[in-house]
């Protein structure tokens, strides 16, 4: 259930500093996923991320009383959630163990980003590789490539020789692999996208 609007949550938080459960339980899931990533984008741990949402909002239990409804909540727990996002890392930068536990998933969460960055990236190449192509070599290529027709089947569908088919796929090939030669060191794993 969404907090609607800052009348709203005022009224949720006067109901919180009585001790109100299921303002609680609003605010709660109204916030928790923000204050999750917010977490994981400073720890790069979801393990860690989780635990540091907990924390949160077991300081605004605990501090329930003293939560001033005239003030912006969201504030108010984003800096929990940035101070003890703090404070765990320089926890784990004295503890060995925990040192190598985040240095480990900060790795790996980064490695996962840039996959998805390189991914959209090698997209945006491949397409715009396509696009250049003449317009009836394009839709050879495409029916070979997307549509995995065989150069006997394009040729058919087409009303074209198979000669016509090899000859076009082969000129398209050669072009792409010219405007894939322009990107460097993103080329090998294109071209094997491309021609397999």
């Amino acid at each position: 259930m969404k907090v609607k609007g800052k009348y709203d949550e005022k009224l949720i938080i006067k109901a919180l500093n009585f001790g109100n459960e299921k303002a609680f339980k609003k605010l709660f899931d109204v916030y928790y996923h923000d204050i999750y990533i917010y977490s994981k984008s400073i720890i790069k741990s979801n393990e860690f991320a989780e635990g540091i949402v907990q924390e949160v909002f077991l300081k605004v239990w605990i501090n329930r009383k003293n939560i001033d409804s005239k003030l912006s909540f969201k504030s108010y727990i984003y800096t929990i959630a940035k101070n003890l996002s703090f404070n765990f890392l320089q926890k784990a930068a004295n503890n060995k163990n925990l040192r190598e536990d985040v240095f480990y998933n900060s790795k790996k969460y980064c490695a996962d980003a840039d996959q998805i960055l390189f991914e959209k990236e090698l997209e945006k190449i491949k397409d715009k590789a396509i696009s250049q192509l003449p317009p009836k070599r394009r839709l050879i290529f495409e029916m070979s490539r997307n549509q995995g027709k065989s150069y006997k089947d394009i040729s058919k569908e087409l009303g074209i020789s198979m000669s016509t088919v090899k000859n076009q796929m082969s000129k398209a090939l050669d072009t792409l692999r010219h405007l894939i030669q322009v990107h460097g060191d993103i080329s090998l794993i294109i071209v094997c996208f491309l021609f397999n």
